[in-house]
């Protein structure tokens, strides 16, 4: 099977650390190195690929590799050879790929205006016609998700940017459609830019916002906070690109140099434009760039020491009438009156939705709460207090695309409607991701660490089990997973769960450095 473009070998495991006298001569892979940015190369391993694991059958395999080629003709071992060289026609060479092409072309980033500068616009229009020509037999989702937005790369550096931005919105249709986190972020990214180029940036800083997940490659977070810098710097915001700029630093400044060079491009352009103009305004927060309305906060009036809702500015929006007060979320809350030992729900204004009915209630979470009412256990309830799951769950967590994680005699997860999709066998959920963050349930791309008596493993949200249980510890790593064994050493497994690297390792940091060390050395950033 075909090596996926910018993942490790999975046929290769790795049973000590390599020799790097000699650096291993890496191809760059097509589908996730060009940036949509512009496909800027890197010397340095792709931590950051487009492509998340697939299961057999679904990877791409890169362009001009063995598993592509033509199989050869035995008969060709029989034919004679001509006596005169010169009697054999010429054979012409194939074109380069243009995803090759394109990954490896080159641009200068432009001092004033943060943005690329080709020298040889006729190449890219080379390129742009052949990715076109690759798009009329392209048929999968997958495909058609890195060949239209790797267009819409090319016809933005080129000025075309109408064209652009309908590849880059197409694109990101096929991307959401095969699920895929890296893959999605990647094309809202490249649409994301071509937006700034346009000055629309208030739908470009919302998606350059949308797609820095916290579960992608720091790479690529550090790549998205780079170009969510140069987008404020076009709009005056330059304390809040000063901002953006120091978290693709923080992220791997020390380990990019030319993410380095770029982001000291940036900030000298950010100080020349403040000496004549000022820093403007304060950043924006997460909930402004976002477009999302502020609901109203729990606050106490000091008086009756009863809890109400206030605005942004501080005023009751809902009066202190409660003795227990929940966030909003999605226009809801549950609160609890002093007279009763019941949750009722209301919306913004204040109005009851729901009469006091549960003895405990949870946020509303994918559009359900969970709910309880009497000793039949925790049942979810939609927004006009419907049941939706049916009660008999000891414990519960929030719903997340459609899946919720639950304790019945063990613990598992339901679907929407209760229907078990991860059967409640296992011990707990202990979802980690290989920097450390934390993961209430199942990640973006649908995966939870779960354990048996001890022993960690992986699951799909559809109760697939992906790694069985049998590991002290385990991470979940943007391509892989780590593993430790019996003797407490780490070691890494790919994304169907097959030994990767050996564990060897006193320290997981150690195993994402040997990762790096077989991903191909091309940036997928913007």
């Amino acid at each position: 099977m075909p090596v996926p473009p910018g993942e490790p070998d999975l046929d290769a495991p790795v049973s000590a650390p390599p020799d790097h006298t000699t650096p291993p001569d890496h191809t760059t892979p097509p589908d996730d190195t060009t940036s949509p940015d512009g496909p800027a190369r890197n010397t340095e391993p792709d931590g950051g690929t487009e492509r998340p694991d697939t299961g057999p059958g679904d990877v791409d395999a890169p362009p001009g590799s063995a598993d592509t080629a033509a199989p050869a003709d035995p008969a060709d071992d029989e034919k004679p050879a001509s006596d005169d060289p010169d009697d054999s026609e010429p054979v012409a060479e194939s074109p380069a790929d243009p995803e090759q092409v394109l990954a490896n072309f080159r641009w200068r980033l432009d001092p004033v205006t943060l943005r690329e500068v080709v020298d040889d616009p006729e190449e890219l229009r080379e390129v742009r016609e052949r990715l076109t020509e690759k798009l009329a037999t392209a048929l999968d989702n997958r495909s058609r998700a890195r060949l239209l937005s790797l267009r819409a790369v090319a016809s933005r550096v080129l000025g075309d940017l109408d064209d652009a931005l309908d590849d880059g919105r197409m694109a990101l249709t096929y991307a959401e459609a095969t699920g895929e986190l890296r893959r999605a972020a990647l094309a809202q990214a490249r649409l994301a830019h071509v937006l700034r180029w346009r000055g629309e940036f208030t739908e470009a800083d919302r998606r350059f916002a949308e797609a820095n997940s916290i579960e992608l490659p720091d790479r690529l977070r550090a790549a998205l906070h780079e170009h969510s810098a140069r987008c404020c710097y076009d709009q005056g915001r330059l304390m809040e690109a000063c901002h953006h700029f120091e978290r693709a630093l923080d992220l791997r400044g020390e380990q990019d140099t030319e993410l380095l060079a770029r982001v000291r491009t940036g900030l000298d352009a950010v100080a020349a434009r403040a000496k004549e103009s000022g820093f403007g305004p304060y950043p924006r927060g997460w909930e402004e760039v976002l477009e999302r309305d502020r609901p109203p906060v729990p606050a106490r009036d000091g008086g009756q020491g009863l809890w109400g809702y206030a605005d942004a500015e501080g005023d009751m929006v809902v009066p202190a009438r409660y003795a227990e007060a929940q966030p909003f979320r999605e226009g809801l809350a549950w609160v609890r009156e002093p007279q009763t030992d019941r949750w009722s729900l209301i919306d913004l204004a204040g109005a009851t939705v729901v009469e006091p009915t549960y003895l405990a209630a949870r946020p509303f979470s994918d559009g359900l709460a969970w709910v309880v009412r009497d000793e039949s256990g925790w049942h979810a309830v939609d927004t006009s207090g419907e049941v939706a799951v049916p009660p008999g769950f000891a414990d519960v967590r929030p719903f997340h695309k459609g899946v919720a994680v639950v304790r019945r005699e063990g613990w598992g997860a339901v679907d929407r409607t209760g229907r078990t999709v991860v059967p409640t066998r296992y011990h707990g959920f202990h979802t980690t991701l290989a920097d450390g963050h934390y993961v209430d349930g199942f990640t973006e791309e649908g995966l939870a660490v779960v354990d048996l008596a001890g022993r960690k493993g992986v699951v799909d949200r559809n109760g697939q089990v992906i790694v069985a249980p049998a590991h002290p510890a385990l991470l979940i790593h943007p391509v892989a997973f780590l593993a430790t064994n019996s003797a407490g050493n780490w070691g890494a497994l790919d994304r169907r769960g097959e030994p990767l690297i050996d564990p060897m390792f006193h320290h997981p940091s150690a195993v994402v450095a040997e990762i790096d060390g077989l991903l191909a050395d091309a940036n997928p950033v913007l």
